[in-house]
């Protein structure tokens, strides 16, 4: 058990009013997370809220049947904050101005750029996904898990480890994938929403991906953009983004795939994956102020599109010849 691990318990049994925080643009990880942790609290008789300040992605809206995940209120108060599977205060977006007043800020996390930014912090970079550690915390805790919060942290764990492709899948990572279906986790239906309801959106997004991408003349970095008029053309939203950058780092001369995604306000984001342990696409992002993982990370750049898309692609190419 993790040393922390004891003072966060006592910290969650101390308080009687929670608000579960998640990072802006959330995921599986973090969204599974989240509402898994929300289920355990309410079980065991505490209030809760479920805050994010993005909404909740149609795909995953399964996993939220009561609607508990809602926009930040101000002027609220709680005991206690526990945001999880966001790497700094930041990532909270909009959410962190209206946490202020509560006794104690937790911090559950596993990315290694996270800055340990609460009062307690409990992050394991080792764990290929936050939901693995929500699991570990009912455990520890000796919370029951629920059917629901079982297709919660399945789809956590499972969409942060590409389906269990990636390489910090764990032993322990498939024992507690089998855990969770022992205690209800629904796979079939859980893989049906995930992995195999593609909106037209989303489709006619990756047609744009396939007709544009770019390769390096070695063909080991590829990358694509994508703008607010894309969006626009395929009737898509954000959400409809998720996952598009794997099917170029699938392309078998790959190495690194990079995504830039033009904001509304100009900024340009940057999705990064490797598929190569020795290029640390972490720290490529940690030059340009992001962070993440060593095979995914991101980071967002201000400035012309072509001046943001050379400096990229020039990091990258040194990652690749100078591995660390």
């Amino acid at each position: 058990m993790p040393e922390i691990l004891p003072r966060l318990l006592e910290s969650i049994e101390a308080a009687r009013t929670f608000c579960v925080v998640g990072h802006v643009r959330p995921d599986g990880d973090c969204i599974g997370s989240q509402l898994a942790l929300a289920r355990g609290l309410k079980a065991v008789g505490r209030k809760v809220c479920v805050w994010n300040a993005d909404p909740l992605p149609a795909k995953l809206a399964f996993l939220d049947p009561e609607g508990w995940l809602a926009p930040p209120e101000p002027g609220r108060r709680f005991d206690c904050v526990i945001a999880t599977d966001a790497a700094s205060l930041d990532r909270l977006g909009t959410v962190a101005e209206h946490v202020g007043r509560r006794r104690t800020l937790i911090n559950i996390d596993h990315h290694e750029s996270n800055t340990r930014f609460g009062d307690l912090n409990w992050v394991e970079t080792a764990s290929p996904s936050t939901g693995e550690l929500i699991h570990r915390l009912y455990r520890a805790a000796g919370w029951p898990v629920s059917p629901a919060a079982a297709d919660c942290l399945f789809t956590a764990i499972s969409t942060d480890t590409g389906s269990f492709q990636y390489p910090s899948v764990r032993p322990e990572t498939f024992e507690t994938a089998a855990a969770l279906v022992r205690e209800g986790a629904d796979l079939a239906a859980i893989c049906r929403r995930v992995y195999q309801s593609q909106t037209l959106a989303r489709v006619k997004l990756l047609r744009h991906v396939y007709r544009t991408f770019r390769l390096s003349r070695d063909g080991r970095v590829a990358w694509f953009w994508l703008r607010p008029a894309d969006l626009t053309r395929a009737g898509a939203d954000r959400s409809d983004t998720e996952g598009l950058i794997e099917h170029v780092r699938a392309l078998e001369s790959v190495v690194v795939a990079c995504l830039f995604e033009q904001t509304e306000t100009g900024a340009v984001r940057i999705s990064l994956r490797s598929k190569d342990p020795a290029v640390d696409v972490n720290r490529v992002a940690g030059a340009f102020g992001g962070g993440g993982h060593p095979a995914a990370a991101g980071a967002r750049l201000e400035g012309p599109p072509a001046t943001v898309q050379r400096c990229v692609l020039s990091a990258l190419r040194k990652a690749l010849h100078s591995p660390a």
